[in-house]
């Protein structure tokens, strides 16, 4: 950020009529572009106005989720004693096939933690930051999902804490996991709007509190979304650190093969494959999604996504293309103050 600071503007402070005062107004300007360097000369004003002390910033706002990242790792440190996941190894860093930008991972285990995992991408024109921290199937702790995707103009953002069960029908869960976590949900809901449509087929696996939101980028909105990263995260970690484990073998398989539903959902649905099938190829995108970014669907169970969810099946026996079969979608946050879901049925 470029500040230039003027105290005493004495072009401006000048005798004269009008066009002396435009005239030296010009010069002045003039003479300050030529100071500057090339990249950060200020435009052209024309003012009447009289300056006795004025800033002038030139925005050259970028940001980097990296900051994220390290807040998380070191927050997690703080409980528990991460150790670095064999698929480090392999995923780590790749660079997108035009050779203009590079995508880079980390992945880590806890007890507790069957995978905390980070993906961020930085190209000439995007930030895109996808974390998430899946617990291991003895406890029914949901799942941490940040997906922040920036250009220069715009950014997408999905934050929650995704429900590992269904919590439109079974209101034990979303009591015993959302309740108390309402006023945060609410605090954020006003500082970052809801984005828009989201289909009801997507809608199943957020919670009350999600933060689904679409602004301009500017420093301040990034200030506020980091700051709701930070307490999202420490609720998780909260939420983990109490949690009980599961002796009772039918919970432990049921909270398995919730993780797995969602992951079969995930590696099959979520939007962000066409994104890395144009960085780095087909091949590779698919083997990222599968193995990195929703590890566990080819390991946690054996049932495909149209076992899971049929109405997507094809006459043809394939899958439906399209992100959404039932049609529907809410334009407006489908929970009231109190958590309740107040959409329609699906």
């Amino acid at each position: 950020m470029v500040v230039v600071e003027f105290i005493n503007c004495s072009p401006f402070m000048g005798g004269g009529d009008d066009n002396d005062r435009a005239k030296r107004n010009s010069e002045w300007q003039h003479e300050i572009q030529l100071k500057l360097p090339p990249l950060t000369r200020i435009p052209t004003i024309i003012s009447t106005c009289i300056w006795r002390k004025r800033r002038v910033f030139m925005q050259s706002f970028s940001l980097s989720y990296q900051k994220f990242v390290d807040f998380a790792l070191d927050e997690t440190k703080r409980h528990t004693h991460l150790v670095p996941s064999p698929l480090q190894e392999k995923f780590n860093t790749m660079s997108c096939e035009n050779g203009k930008g590079e995508i880079r991972m980390l992945s880590f285990q806890a007890a507790k933690i069957r995978l905390l995992r980070s993906l961020s991408i930085e190209t000439e024109t995007m930030q895109v930051l996808d974390f998430a921290v899946f617990p291991e199937a003895e406890y029914d702790v949901p799942i941490f999902c940040a997906n922040f995707f920036t250009t220069s103009a715009s950014n997408i953002v999905v934050l929650d804490l995704n429900p590992l069960h269904d919590i439109i029908y079974q209101r034990d869960y979303s009591e015993k996991y959302y309740k108390s976590l309402i006023p945060l949900g609410q605090k954020y809901a006003e500082l970052l709007p809801w984005g828009g449509k989201l289909t009801s087929e997507s809608i199943r696996f957020f919670s009350p509190i999600v933060i689904w939101t679409k602004f301009t980028s500017s420093p301040q909105t990034y200030d506020i979304l980091y700051s709701a990263f930070r307490d999202y995260y420490k609720v998780w970690l909260q939420l983990i650190g109490k949690a009980v484990e599961e002796t009772d073998a039918s919970q432990i398989f049921g909270n398995c093969e919730a993780q797995h539903k969602y992951l079969t959902w995930r590696a099959e649905k979520d939007p962000g494959q066409g994104l890395l099938k144009r960085l780095i190829g087909e091949t590779l995108a698919k083997d990222l999604l599968r193995s990195f970014l929703f590890n566990g669907v080819d390991e946690l169970g054996s049932k495909n996504f149209l076992d899971y969810f049929p109405e997507y099946r094809c006459e043809d026996g394939t899958v439906n293309k399209n992100r959404s079969i039932v049609g529907k979608s809410f334009e407006n946050r489908p929970w009231n103050a109190r958590g309740e879901f107040i959409g329609n049925s699906f």
